[in-house]
């Protein structure tokens, strides 16, 4: 099993930067990989359960159910369940925490994952780039 951890620090108050991603269907507002997002059944985006469609920039799609959210630790879960890319058995979480040193937060986004034999470095690169890191930096943008 692949493991893939990315931390960043985001210039911004944490209650201000869990209002942007704590909506499970609000990525295509902050992240610049996601086009479109969808949850199915119109159940509410932070159901426990619920399953949104993201559509990437590339046209691939990836179906996520959401495991878990806290309000009170600034963190959710949540797996994929169906994707165009081959990400197998995938579990992912973000968390937020309070820099206690100014007004700045501390995120962590964090993944495990099996790859077909062969694809492990490039599919690690791609979340820990494409995904993680590319979302970490846009919401520094956002903030700064």
């Amino acid at each position: 099993m692949i493991e893939v951890r990315v931390t960043s620090v985001i210039p911004a108050e944490v209650g201000r930067v869990w209002s942007v991603i704590r909506d499970f269907n609000g990525m295509p507002a902050w992240h610049p990989l996601i086009d479109d997002s969808r949850i199915e059944t119109g159940a509410p985006s932070d159901q426990i359960g619920c399953v949104r469609q993201l559509t990437l920039s590339d046209g691939a799609v990836v179906r996520e159910r959401l495991l878990s959210l806290s309000d009170f630790d600034r963190s959710f879960a949540y797996e994929i369940v169906e994707a165009d890319i081959p990400l197998l058995n995938y579990a992912a979480g973000v968390a937020l925490d309070r820099v206690t040193d100014g007004e700045i937060t501390f995120g962590r986004w964090w993944a495990k994952f099996d790859a077909p034999p062969g694809k492990e470095d490039e599919l690690s690169r791609l979340v820990a780039d494409e995904v993680f890191q590319a979302g970490f930096d846009a919401l520094k943008a956002r903030f700064e």
